[in-house]
């Protein structure tokens, strides 16, 4: 056993620490073995399992293509075929495909070309044959790509193992032939010097902290690449994208509660990225070049974030360095509020820009348009002056989509990514549980609006919707004040008698949103008469960055007991029958899975726990492991603050596995390359788990001191495994997301997905 572990005084003795050793045969070993178990407790449910996949089949268009987005002189989209794994990117050239010019900013807007799914475009090429690139991998997965200016070749990151450490790679697009395969262990962002000749990536370090931004001329030796920026602080990680302002690189330098921007310029890539925010610490900010200015939202004033206006850098001459925009430069444009809408990112046009916020608990998109010019006269204007006339440029927001929400619709709106500078129509999707993704164009001259595409899905159309109701509720929490929103999907004929079987899925953490989206993989559970129910609880963003705050660090716990209030509520309420309840949360949503199965095990009937990070504690006490500096202003650093341990230890889930108690089924999924949580932590709390359950405490120290023999004690020794039984699903060629390709992902799925419903009675 290895020695115990001790801080603040508090000593703990961790029988299963040795799990975390992933270069140890012993190990390996258990994994296996596990796999084997979960092939047996499975094994009964291969038919619904089978069935599953069947209808996720069923409801998805294979041969299918996505609505264009303009890149320059292209409309790249792509394409799925039935049988094939993964997606091939394609474009056509606008010239071919839409009848006038869109280089000037006087034409009318250019709208998306329809591309067939049955046959191939005028001029339609590839860009990157996925398919083709994966033949002979287990694994395959493309990071991020970006085809050059001058339309001739494309960039891509490449995954071949799950890890998430690609190569770069440089592929001429007319021939396919790869140019450049040299750059390794890159993390994400890619992006082009204007020439065409260079390309921007991040190094990671040993922590898989992204930490460095270099420049690597296309077929020269790696070698030679320049280092363009160095993060040396580990809290921060650097990424940056391509603006749709061509002439800029933005790159930030992000911890969770701060965060710098640099500019970097594509025509002058001799040039160093230009700090234009500072680094203020408490202050997070995101920078975006709208041609002769910036745009700039902030949370200087407000938590929930402010949108400014500001000059744009001043390059100076070959070799010589920037001066940084001064603060009192900055000109507010939109005023945050502690009580208003959360502010997330501003997208920069020619001719417009596009706000995206959350009000309510929901998604909100506003837009403005330039009621002057952007010449780079007017640029070069606004690098000289330091409080240019900027009540000139833009116009008052307006709502993208001004009625999405009437009558307590539940919708989630997002841009689709527009890249091109010209672009002066606003692409919305919108989509829900219920509502296949719809791509909405909308005018910004006029407000105007009207449907691109909406995603097919066979069984489900619009009359067999209308049989089911998404609404949004809103649960008290046990506070007695605190309102957690939650959205509910069931049945329209659906009475509230507690019989049904329910779904309950959480995250809340990051700040991340977890909205309501269309996924043909719920549809199964929804028409067998489930009732699914998101829990929008603290610690994730939905409500803005005060809800974020008040489910953190010394208040984490909050994100647990909001998801078991909710999930009480279902089954009080009448919509869950009791004990037909099931759980189920990914990664820090897996601590939640994690946490509750601690705190409420008699409230789930079956938790799924995918990638989950369930020996928190120990994970954030070891700064050698990936990612840990960095998630100490998310979770705290117990290693220094004595609260934050005992207020971490109180929740980590496996520390608190108790002795005797009867648990739900469970089953932890986790990939064996997988990066962001390490599969030790899952192959720990199962044998705990166990452990508990079966009351047997000699399950404990070095595998070669065990042997199978103690495996087998764990896993016979569970009592009744075949009523709730403790699992754990290994992939040994996958990531964080799981396996690669969309058959892969089906096969998984429908597995945890057939485990979980035969627990709550539904068997075929």
């Amino acid at each position: 056993m290895d020695p115990p572990r001790s801080f603040h005084g508090d000593s703990f003795a961790d029988p299963f620490q040795w799990l975390r050793c992933a270069d140890d045969p012993a190990v390996i070993d258990l994994v296996e073995k596990e796999n084997a178990w979960a092939d047996h407790v499975t094994a009964p449910l291969r038919a619904l399992s089978d069935t599953l996949v069947s209808e996720f089949k069923a409801h998805t268009v294979e041969t299918d293509v996505t609505v264009p987005i303009r890149i320059g002189q292209y409309w790249y989209f792509d394409r799925t075929e039935e049988g094939s794994q993964y997606v091939s990117h394609q474009r056509v050239p606008v010239t071919l495909v839409n009848d006038e010019s869109p280089a000037h900013v006087d034409a009318a807007p250019l709208s998306p070309p329809t591309i067939h799914a049955d046959r191939p475009a005028p001029g339609e090429e590839t860009v990157i044959d996925e398919n083709a690139q994966a033949a002979g991998e287990e694994f395959f997965s493309v990071g991020e790509w970006a085809p050059s200016p001058d339309g001739t070749r494309v960039a891509w990151l490449k995954d071949t193992s799950g890890d998430e450490r690609y190569t770069l790679v440089v592929t001429d697009i007319a021939s396919g032939r790869t140019v450049d395969e040299q750059v390794t262990n890159v993390g994400y962002g890619v992006a082009w010097s204007a020439d065409s000749a260079s390309v921007l990536y991040t190094r990671v370090d040993d922590a898989w902290r992204a930490c460095q931004v270099w420049l690597h001329v296309v077929g020269e030796d790696p070698a030679h690449d320049r280092r363009l920026l160095d993060e040396p602080d580990e809290r921060f990680e650097v990424y940056f994208e391509q603006a749709r302002d061509p002439n800029w690189v933005v790159i930030t330098s992000a911890s969770t509660s701060t965060s710098e921007v640099w500019l970097w310029p594509t025509l002058q890539p001799h040039h160093m990225p230009v700090s234009v925010t500072g680094r203020r610490p408490g202050v997070l900010v995101s920078a975006e070049p709208a041609g002769d200015h910036l745009l700039l939202i902030h949370t200087a004033d407000s938590r929930e974030g402010s949108l400014a206006i500001a000059p744009l850098p001043q390059v100076r001459d070959e070799g010589g360095a920037a001066e940084s925009v001064d603060y009192s430069t900055w000109h507010t444009l939109i005023e945050g509020d502690s009580q208003g809408p959360r502010l997330l990112d501003v997208e920069a046009y020619e001719s417009m820009c596009v706000i995206s916020m959350r009000r309510d608990g929901q998604t909100w998109l506003e837009y403005m348009t330039r009621t002057a010019p952007t010449t780079p006269e007017a640029a070069a204007a606004s690098a000289r002056q330091h409080r240019p006339d900027y009540a000139q440029i833009w116009s008052e927001p307006r709502a993208v989509l001004p009625g999405a929400h009437d009558n307590g619709a539940v919708l989630t709106m997002n841009t689709v990514g527009q890249l091109d500078w010209h672009d002066r129509l606003i692409l919305v999707e919108c989509q829900s549980i219920t509502q296949p993704p719809r791509t909405v164009a909308v005018d910004p001259r006029d407000g105007s609006a009207h449907v691109l595409r909406e995603k097919a899905v066979p069984g489900w159309d619009a009359e067999q919707r209308a049989g089911y109701v998404e609404e949004r509720v809103w649960v008290t929490a046990r506070d007695g004040h605190t309102r957690i929103p939650v959205t509910l999907v069931h049945r329209r004929d659906a009475a509230c008698d507690g019989r049904a079987a329910g779904w309950l899925y959480g995250y809340g953490s990051y700040e991340i949103s977890n909205d309501p989206e269309f996924s043909v993989l719920r549809l199964p559970a929804i028409q067998r008469g489930v009732v699914f129910a998101l829990a929008h609880i603290r610690g994730g963003g939905e409500m803005g960055r005060w809800w974020y705050e008040d489910g953190r660090r010394e208040v984490k716990t909050h994100t647990f007991t909001d998801f078991i209030d909710v999930g009480r509520f279902l089954v009080d309420a009448g919509w869950v029958a009791p004990h037909r309840l099931i759980a189920e949360g990914r990664s820090a949503g897996g601590l939640l899975m994690g946490a509750v199965t601690n705190m409420a095990p008699d409230l789930f009937r079956v938790i799924l726990a995918g990638v989950p990070f369930v020996d928190a504690l120990t994970s954030i006490l070891d700064p050698s492991l990936p990612l840990t500096v960095g998630e100490w202003e998310e979770w705290g650093n117990p290693i220094e603050d004595r609260e934050i341990y005992t207020v971490m230890k109180s929740y980590s889930p496996y520390e608190n596995v108790a002795d005797g108690v009867e648990y739900p089924a469970i089953m932890a999924s986790t990939s064996i390359n997988d990066t962001r949580v390490l599969f030790g932590e899952p192959l720990k709390w199962v044998q705990r788990l166990r452990q508990a359950t079966a009351g047997n405490t000699t399950a404990a120290g070095r595998a070669s001191e065990l042997g199978s023999a103690a495996v087998t004690t764990t896993f016979a020794g569970q009592s009744d495994p075949t009523e709730r039984p403790i699992i754990m699903r290994t992939q040994m060629v996958a990531g964080h997301r799981g396996p690669s390709g969309r058959y892969g992902h089906w096969a998984s799925r429908a597995e945890e997905f057939a485990f979980a419903l035969s627990q709550v009675g539904i068997n075929e």
